[in-house]
């Protein structure tokens, strides 16, 4: 059941409401905020808030504004480079890095696959460990996977043979 007086955190939450001067205002919330100074504080800062927002007017922009944007946007594109090494610089890149991180994984593959020049050291886990277990998962996924289709053919089993 809830307490008769609101927390502060969930005046915090109503406070958009109540400076609003929506109906948020239950009478627990006025009872909290009569026995709470630094929410009543923070509530009627929160309104002086609104009050300057809604008396504040957008400037008008300058007479001269278009003529100055118009100018520095054709400043902008006066420094781009021309023609077709624009258009030719995005891709060449992209397919620059792709063909650099594709030498990258065919090295990696190729150094891990070479089995007599191995220059990191191989670890051995004990039998019974956690690792040990998880590269025995590993290496017997499809044969453990088979153990599944057993499982499922066994409850069907079951289900037939006791309706």
């Amino acid at each position: 059941m809830k307490n008769a007086t609101m927390s502060c955190n969930e005046i915090r939450e109503l406070m958009p409401d109540l400076a609003a001067g929506m109906d948020a205002a239950t009478a627990e919330a006025n009872a909290h905020l009569e026995s709470c100074a630094d929410c009543a504080g923070k509530l009627e800062a929160f309104r002086q808030t609104m009050a300057l927002l809604d008396e504040w007017q957008v400037p008008e922009p300058t007479p001269y504004f278009d003529v100055r944007l118009q100018a520095r946007l054709r400043e902008e594109s006066a420094k781009q480079p021309a023609g077709w090494l624009q258009w030719i610089r995005r891709p060449a890149l992209a397919v620059s890095f792709a063909v650099l991180m594709m030498a990258s994984v065919t090295l990696v593959r190729f150094h891990s696959g070479s089995g007599g020049d191995n220059t990191t050291a191989s670890m051995t886990a004990e039998p019974g460990s956690a690792v040990s277990d998880l590269s025995a998962l590993d290496k017997n996924h499809d044969l453990y996977s088979d153990f599944d289709v057993l499982d499922d053919l066994q409850v069907q089993q079951d289900v037939t043979a006791n309706p």
